[in-house]
């Protein structure tokens, strides 16, 4: 309940209530505190235990902790019933990203290395013509026809399932 009291702070309340309460009525305080607890206790479990009783025979396994949302959600995720965790363990983002980085990485290497060897092919069909010939453009690997772009008032397609 106070695990986050260290041994400097019971000290310092010992000390205060000596000099609040006084050496003489100190002893009779605390008896009087801890029959006051121990009441609670005894009326707080005999709440439970009627609770209990009235509920039935289906709930002899509930805990009154479980009304806490973070028992009652740390029990649900800790129980396995849908398999999460094994969906969690075939899941690797870390290889997932690597593969989509690598992916990436070649398409792009390969414009790259395709660009350099149009351009040099492109010169050298220049360099061929002589000084005066011109390079046909659409004989080039790299000016491959693109896509057009949509136009303003068209919509994109629609996906029920992204929705």
């Amino acid at each position: 309940m106070f695990n986050d009291i260290g041994p400097l702070e019971v000290v310092t309340l010992v000390v205060l209530a000596v000099l609040v309460f006084g050496p003489d009525k100190l002893p009779k305080l605390i008896q009087d505190v801890s029959r006051t607890i121990r009441k609670i206790r005894e009326f707080s479990d005999s709440a439970k235990e009627d609770i209990r009783s009235e509920l039935g025979p289906e709930f002899k396994d509930f805990e009154f902790e479980d009304l806490n949302p973070k028992t009652f959600i740390r029990k649900q995720l800790d129980s396995d019933e849908l398999g999460l965790k094994e969906i969690r363990n075939g899941f690797d983002l870390k290889k997932e990203m690597a593969e989509v980085t690598d992916a990436v990485h070649t398409v792009g290497e390969l414009e790259d290395s395709g660009s350099a060897t149009s351009s040099g092919a492109s010169s050298t069909t220049a360099s061929s013509t002589g000084s005066g010939g011109t390079v046909d453009m659409r004989k080039r690997p790299d000016m491959e026809k693109r896509p057009e772009k949509p136009a303003a008032d068209d919509r994109p397609p629609f996906d029920a399932d992204a929705t």
